[in-house]
């Protein structure tokens, strides 16, 4: 391809919208542009990246066992409604009539379609099991949609749907499409972990998120820094550390309250107090789907984990009770909240179970409690595991580790989901017996735009992106210095045609323009290999080959530079 004629618009300047380095660079390498918030058109440049993805996918998938196929982007809202997700899965869901008043939506994942498809389809036994998968758009209202190709409203996902017989046979092919995504992900040549996660608005009772890790990703991930032990923070199990005895022998020192002006905040407290952060115990008050006010303690280092809290609760939604619920309920704002004497529900916590010389709000505006005993001055209606795991927590799985924690960006996600639409939606079959069962189900999705962006946050320099071999547009950059020269102008297309020739992808700068204004475009576009042709380098019969990751430089030889470039990208590729 000659840069000449291809569409390439970059930007000296990075976008006044964009927030993260993958959506300002995509912008400036010419690659996207955005229609509407979180809708983008890829270019040329953009769409060949896209495609390597889907191929690498595709190729897992097929040898994995899948087999593709291709569902309709809108559905009809009965599905949606015998699953409950018409209700549930909220603003995101894209709603619309057609012109016979009937309700349908965008599919942003479709469980309902493919199960559907089955139940219409299989009758026995002796046709499961089978995993099918798509690759294709999807829609999705984000409420800020944000962070280019991260987060935005229509993006390309693969996701597939297997289905079984048992929860065995399920399971095996959870663990297949684990080992799959994995291959998938290194093949793409990046950095990433597999943790465990929880199940959101898709449902089932097991998943693991594959995320790629890069300092500006949105999840907060652990894992064990001497086991396999990995998960999503709003997963991860908190194991206690054995904590010392509690001193029988002494009394406890007296409940006291004190004045604490205008201090709120756990940290504002704690240095009026001059007392560390462990020693609170946070008191914040949640409304349920009920309408029912609980109270929830933790301890003052700590933060509540919403997902646990959500299961120990036992409900479908919840979030923090406004101002005025909570000044009815206890008597007192946010800031100045504590358990002793409160009158609703209390949950608490595992670590705040048996906390000595605690301090807690007294319900009261500029007063706390110091010397707070948990077994002397209140008892909460449950302890449970409600908070966020956090770097150096003892790890759940071995006794040795300790957690470790990373900021990652979740590209994937596979689902055990079990009965869980096979029981809403009917899809059953005969047994050998000739009983009527419902069929177990997997779920497992990649976001083919989203690792895009993610592969550019993993990998990229203060110059521009810095593609991974395996999902570059090209793998190599021809750079003539002066196209016009004539001993450039030969040398450069005969080496073009000729590496053309060997099946290697290659992008020629034949631009009439500066060379500093080529270099700053290849290094912006982040083809893996650069090759330079300039006056001086052919005076010695030699052309200049760089690494965009490293940014190496080596002389080659005009002769023999066709063999050394295709043997740096076979290596590079594995081919």
């Amino acid at each position: 391809m000659r840069w000449s004629q291809t569409f390439i618009p970059t930007l000296k300047e990075d976008p006044t919208d964009a927030e993260v380095i993958s959506h300002k660079l995509l912008v400036r390498a010419g690659m996207i542009r955005q229609v509407s918030r979180g809708i983008y058109d890829y270019l040329p440049l953009a769409l060949k990246i896209i495609r390597k993805i889907e191929n690498i996918v595709r190729e897992e998938m097929d040898r994995a066992g899948a087999q593709e196929l291709l569902l309709p982007i809108a559905s009809p809202a009965e599905l949606w409604q015998q699953s409950g997700r018409w209700e549930i899965y909220g603003k995101e869901l894209v709603r619309f009539k057609d012109r016979h008043e009937r309700d349908f939506c965008l599919g942003p994942t479709h469980e309902e379609v493919i199960t559907d498809l089955v139940r219409r389809t299989v009758r026995s036994y002796r046709e499961l099991p089978f995993n099918l998968y798509q690759i294709q758009t999807k829609f999705r209202d984000e409420v800020r949609p944000r962070f280019g190709l991260m987060r935005g409203r229509e993006f390309i996902m693969k996701d597939a749907y297997s289905f079984h017989t048992d929860v065995q046979d399920c399971q095996r092919e959870y663990e297949n499409m684990f080992q799959t995504y994995k291959r998938i992900f290194t093949r793409c040549g990046l950095q990433f972990r597999p943790v465990e996660a929880d199940t959101g608005a898709i449902g089932g009772s097991r998943s693991h998120e594959f995320q790629v890790l890069a300092e500006s990703g949105e999840d907060a991930i652990v894992s064990c820094n001497r086991c396999e032990y990995a998960a999503n923070v709003q997963k991860a199990e908190i194991k206690l550390r054995r904590s010392a005895a509690r001193d029988v022998t002494k009394e406890a020192r007296k409940l006291e309250k004190v004045s604490t002006p205008g201090k709120k905040s756990v940290a504002d407290v704690a240095a009026f107090l001059r007392l560390p952060p462990e020693r609170f115990i946070k008191t914040l008050v949640y409304q349920t789907d009920t309408n029912e006010l609980v109270a929830v303690l933790v301890r003052g280092d700590h933060e509540i984990n919403e997902v646990k809290l959500q299961g120990a609760l036992g409900c479908r939604e919840l979030a923090l009770a406004g101002e005025a619920e909570v000044q009815a309920a206890a008597g007192a704002p946010p800031g100045f909240l504590g358990p002793i004497g409160l009158k609703i529900r209390i949950v608490a916590d595992q670590a705040v179970q048996g906390i000595q010389g605690a301090v807690t709000g007294a319900n009261e505006v500029d007063a706390h409690y110091i010397n707070v005993d948990q077994e002397r001055d209140f008892t909460p209606s449950a302890f449970a595991d409600v908070r966020l795991a956090v770097a150096g927590d003892p790890c759940p799985r071995c006794d040795a580790g300790s957690l470790e924690a990373y900021r990652g960006i979740e590209v994937g996600q596979v689902f055990y989901l079990g009965k869980k639409y096979s029981e809403l939606l009917g899809a059953t079959y005969l047994d050998a017996e000739g009983r009527e069962r419902p069929i177990e189900m997997g779920c497992y999705g990649i976001g083919i735009t989203r690792l895009v962006a993610a592969a550019i946050e993993q990998n990229h320099d203060a110059n521009g992106i810095i593609w991974p071999f395996s999902i570059a547009p090209f793998h190599l950059l021809l750079l003539p210095i002066n196209y016009k020269d004539k001993a450039i102008h030969e040398v450069s297309d005969e080496l073009y045609q000729e590496l053309q020739k060997r099946g290697l992808e290659v992008l020629m700068d034949d631009r009439d323009e500066r060379p500093g204004v080529k270099f700053k475009d290849g290094d912006l576009i982040g083809i893996p290999l650069r090759v330079t042709i300039g006056a001086k380098g052919l005076e010695k019969g030699c052309v200049e080959l760089r690494r965009r990751r490293d940014g190496k430089t080596e002389e080659i030889s005009v002769a023999e530079a066709a063999d050394k470039i295709q043997a740096v990208v076979s290596n590079a590729i594995g081919a």
